[in-house]
């Protein structure tokens, strides 16, 4: 979904710095400039440094929420013993970014929810401070990660919803745009 907003917002005239983290293809053709990472302590590093000069930040990455305390460099052997797992939460970069928002910025966030999609969706625009929020749910088919396709839910700062049939991730990286583009003073 990233990649598809990065190339609609290139192809609307804008200036692009995709933050990518992993992903299992890169774009081809590259009308914007990419800046690759690993880790979510990076994905947040990048993000806060650029912020400042946007106009306009779409959080889109899947940014886990929690990452391990202590990282191995080397396999860990199995033994007899369990093995207990100690996570930390990870910068929370939507929540950094509202709290720093001047008010000629646009935040887009995103919420990949499971249940009471709507009702968690406007307390995270809320709670983070964002313009608006699109919702991706698993519960429809096609939708979220590992397809070409997705059903999203537009919700803005002004509790207007918008809902869009299932459709190619480059339509609705438009529908996306064009809901931020209107919002634009």
């Amino acid at each position: 979904m990233g990649i598809a907003l990065a190339h609609a917002a290139s192809e609307y005239g804008a200036e692009v710095e995709l933050v990518l983290g992993p992903v299992s293809f890169t774009p081809e053709i590259r009308s914007f400039e990419i800046i690759n990472v690993t880790t979510a302590e990076s994905m947040a590093a990048e993000c806060i440094a650029r912020f400042p000069s946007c106009d306009v930040a779409i959080l889109s990455a899947a940014v886990a929420d929690f990452t391990p305390v202590e990282v191995k460099g080397a396999k860990i052997k199995k033994d007899e013993k369990e093995l207990l797992l100690r996570l930390k939460p990870t910068t929370d970069i939507a929540q950094t970014l509202g709290k720093t928002k001047k008010p000629s910025q646009i935040i887009a966030g995103f919420a990949l929810e499971t249940d009471n999609e709507l009702e968690n969706a406007k307390d995270k625009l809320l709670r983070k401070n964002l313009d608006i929020i699109v919702i991706n749910s698993l519960k429809d088919r096609g939708a979220g990660f590992g397809h070409d396709t997705n059903k999203i839910t537009i919700i803005d700062r002004y509790n207007n919803i918008d809902k869009f049939e299932l459709k190619s991730k480059d339509e609705a990286a438009k529908d996306i745009l064009n809901k931020i583009v209107s919002m634009i003073k």
